[in-house]
């Protein structure tokens, strides 16, 4: 049976740099995975450049960021596991849904424009609870 492990790509969000996964890229080196953190188009090879040099990437829509990922993973021997941090969890999540990942792992990722972080049946459902004043102090519990 064959156990090779996936290329991981780490993705990075807004107002970060991708050498911000190095201490990842290392932990999961050591366990035997092969890792890479792009950066998104035209970012800086370094943290200084990038902040003299912030309009690199300024103008930038999603889907170009998409694109620059999904065409760097496109030439993976096989689908990559995806970890993506803010926008870059959105990111990851976006190229998942275009089936360009074995996996993705959104770490508090950005959402989507037109997904609401809880659908409104859940919000319903919970209303009962939060009117009912006897929950505001259940009893055996004491403020500090």
């Amino acid at each position: 049976m064959n156990h090779t492990r996936p290329t991981v790509v780490f993705i990075h969000g807004l107002w970060l740099h991708s050498t911000s996964w190095q201490p990842w890229i290392d932990l999961f080196t050591e366990h035997g995975y092969t890792c890479s953190a792009p950066g998104w188009p035209g970012e800086p090879d370094t943290v200084d450049t990038a902040r003299e040099q912030p309009d690199a990437v300024a103008g930038l829509g999603i889907d170009d960021v998409v694109d620059h990922y999904a065409a760097l993973i496109s030439v993976l021997p096989t689908p990559p596991v995806l970890i993506g941090h803010s926008f870059g969890g959105m990111i990851a999540e976006k190229l998942l849904g275009n089936d360009a990942a074995a996996a993705t792992i959104a770490i508090d990722a950005a959402q989507i424009k037109g997904v609401l972080p809880l659908p409104l049946s859940a919000l319903r459902s919970t209303l009962p609870v939060f009117k009912n004043p006897a929950n505001r102090h259940p009893v055996g519990v004491v403020d500090s």
